[in-house]
């Protein structure tokens, strides 16, 4: 179906087209009429016109000053020009406002016919190339986030191989960037794709960033900006631009999300170290968004604090984390024993035993046939590289299987009293209150909310009810006293303190921001 404007201040002119199209076009044309420029515009406004025949010569607007505006707003419309004079002058102004044809009147019948059946077949030349171009664009949006993927994978762990073409696939020259591990409690099959989608959709239109796909609940990106370095305050500029996309990420996806960011670096062979501090950057990270370069080096952290961060991954089956985690154990170690080989690795040894008694408790049936021959290898072996990666395989391992029994199914206990906090969000529910709800000490309570959901009692419902309150605040007709009473806070300033610093905004500005 094409349409096509017919505008003359004729209507014998008029008549005339519409008769000769109508009668060899037949159902393949829809046609409008106009007797002026202006009530061509408001046609040409309300509807979508394949081909305008126009006069030049009418009252007003002329032909030439119509199809003018008509071009600014719909460039790819044909324009027919129709005149009872053949100048050369009127001629030349239709090729500058781009005429697909001149026609002097009278029109002969075949001229007519042939002028239609030529912009017919431009038309469907124009279609086929804007059809062609939105099947690259989905093919483009499949592929996409395949090389991306693959590049975070190659970035993260090919530690020492050649990665530059990746840099120069994605046009990362002269640039500066940085890896951010970003995390998002209490994901699963069912919200994933929808999440993942709405933070590629938020970071491309935000920032130049390549993402990676889930790994568990967490998903690596890759920032980078233009090398600046020379600017003063321009890391603190990329910092904060890192922390805006993170206020737009808690608002939009998920209150609770936490996110560690390396320091940035310049070269291509950096990257799966800038991916190990930002991994240890969110293993510091209780709530929102933690940068590497803040965080405080305390060289003298015990051995003991950093198995028990290990044995805290193992116990919430994080075994993406263990890595650098074990690192920083090692280097521990090194400073407490002074390097005494046998010491280390009995330390590591006791560790491993820890690590698959954890393993042991959670999954009844967890065994791999590795840790039967630990103390051989343990004995034998001195090499630090070949013991660094026996260990970091069996607490992968333990993490893993932990995880494979927490992903089969919820503690029926925490569903209860999660599904307890929801129905009372407006009421003043406390650890007790919910402990007797679910027949549970509060004791035992508090202790599986901080093992099964890695997070205190207090801070699930404060996090559940700020995200409540970002979902009623959506509807304009709920005023914020209204909200914040709905979800447990009969002091409005303090829930929009709380509110402020979960989301870096009020609620007031919340709404705004949403309407805008």
């Amino acid at each position: 179906m094409y349409t096509i404007l017919l505008t003359d201040d004729e209507q014998i002119m008029i008549d005339s087209l519409t008769f000769i199209i109508s009668k060899n076009f037949g159902d393949d044309v829809k046609i409008f009429s106009a007797l002026s420029g202006s009530q061509a515009l408001e046609i040409a406004a309300k509807n979508q016109i394949d081909i305008i025949f126009m006069d030049i010569n009418m009252p007003g607007l002329n032909g030439l000053q119509t199809v003018s505006y008509i071009k600014q707003s719909k460039p790819d419309t044909i324009v027919v020009i129709l005149s009872a004079l053949d100048q050369f002058q009127y001629a030349q102004e239709a090729v500058n406002i781009g005429a697909f044809k001149y026609l002097t009147k009278p029109v002969n019948r075949n001229t007519v016919i042939e002028t239609v059946k030529s912009a017919f077949a431009e038309i469907s030349r124009k279609r086929g190339r804007l059809s062609d171009e939105v099947e690259l664009h989905k093919k483009l949006e499949i592929v996409s986030p395949m090389v991306e993927s693959d590049f975070i994978y190659s970035a993260a762990f090919s530690s020492g191989k050649d990665i530059s073409e990746y840099f120069s696939y994605f046009g990362i020259e002269n640039c500066i960037y940085c890896f951010c591990c970003l995390e998002i409690p209490h994901l699963d099959d069912k919200n994933k794709f929808a999440i993942y989608t709405k933070i590629r959709e938020i970071l491309s239109a935000k920032s130049h960033c390549i993402i990676g796909s889930f790994m568990a609940n967490r998903l690596a990106l890759f920032f980078y900006f233009p090398d600046r370095s020379g600017k003063s305050g321009y890391e603190e500029e990329m910092r904060a631009h890192i922390r805006e996309i993170f206020a737009l990420l808690s608002l939009n996806v998920s209150a609770t999300i936490r996110a560690g960011v390396s320091a940035f670096e310049k070269s291509s062979a950096e990257t799966a170290i800038a991916y190990g501090k930002a991994l240890e950057a969110l293993t510091s990270a209780q709530s929102g968004v933690v940068f590497a370069s803040t965080i405080e080096k305390d060289e003298s952290e015990s051995a003991g604090k950093a198995a028990e961060k290990i044995f805290g991954r193992i116990k919430s089956g994080d075994p993406t984390a263990l890595p650098p985690l074990l690192d920083s154990y090692t280097r521990a170690l090194e400073k407490k024993h002074a390097g005494d080989t046998d010491k280390i690795k009995n330390s590591l040894f006791a560790l491993l035993v820890n690590a698959r008694n954890i393993a042991s408790e959670i999954s009844a049936q967890y065994h791999n046939t590795m840790f039967d021959n630990a103390f051989s290898v343990f004995s034998k072996e001195n090499d630090r590289e070949t013991l660094r990666l026996f260990v970091i395989n069996l607490l992968v391992d333990c993490a893993s299987a932990v995880r494979e029994v927490s992903e089969k199914a919820d503690n029926p206990i925490i569903c209860r009293a999660v599904e307890f906090v929801k129905e009372h969000l407006s009421e003043n529910i406390s650890l007790d209150e919910t402990a007797q709800a679910v027949n549970v000490s509060p004791f035992y309570l508090s202790k599986l909310f901080k093992e099964e959901k890695n997070e205190t009692y207090i801070a699930f419902v404060t996090n559940t009810r700020l995200e409540k309150a970002r979902d009623l605040l959506q509807n304009p007709r709920s005023s914020i006293k209204e909200v914040s009473a709905a979800v447990g806070y009969n002091d409005q300033n303090y829930f929009s303190r709380l509110f402020r610093n979960q989301f870096g905004m009020t609620p007031t500005e919340f709404r705004d921001a949403r309407k805008k």
